[in-house]
């Protein structure tokens, strides 16, 4: 995660440089060959259910940078009844949202195989290690009170 570094950031990375070179280099091997709409997408939704306000605010930005537009952001907590999100982003933001509350394990072996079918076995890969990556930064920068960047 990068951009719009927040001082509570800033502190953390002094601390533990080799810590956030790993999870960028996570994100970055992630990133390799999808779709950076996509990606966005499903780190905005992670961020979404995880109540981590730098990282949503980050990845909103990002997304709008990549194309993404404001009216399918404003859709994303509702994307089951949205309309407008196509199979492979529907897919994919399951298989996040069974990747972030893993609570509902019962619902894994059928989410996962719906998104292997949607995207193909590498781009699941590639999106479980996005997802994780996602999170670890949530569980980072919420609680330790990242201050979330400007709006874009």
């Amino acid at each position: 995660m990068s951009g719009s570094a927040s001082v509570e950031f800033e502190r953390f990375a002094q601390h533990f440089p080799e810590a956030i070179a790993a999870l960028r280099a996570l994100g970055q091997s992630a990133a390799q060959d999808m779709d950076k709409g996509l990606l966005e997408l499903v780190k905005v939704r992670a961020s979404q259910l995880n109540g981590c306000a730098y990282c949503l605010q980050l990845h909103v930005n990002w997304a709008r940078q990549a194309g993404v537009v404001q009216g399918r952001l404003d859709q994303l907590a509702v994307w089951r009844e949205a309309p407008g999100f196509t199979a492979q982003e529907r897919a994919a933001l399951a298989w996040a949202e069974a990747l972030t509350d893993l609570t509902r394990r019962g619902e894994l072996d059928a989410v996962r195989e719906a998104a292997r079918y949607a995207l193909g076995e590498q781009r699941l890969w590639r999106l479980t290690l996005a997802v994780a990556a996602v999170n670890a930064w949530n569980r980072i920068a919420g609680p330790l009170g990242f201050t979330p960047p400007p709006a874009q």
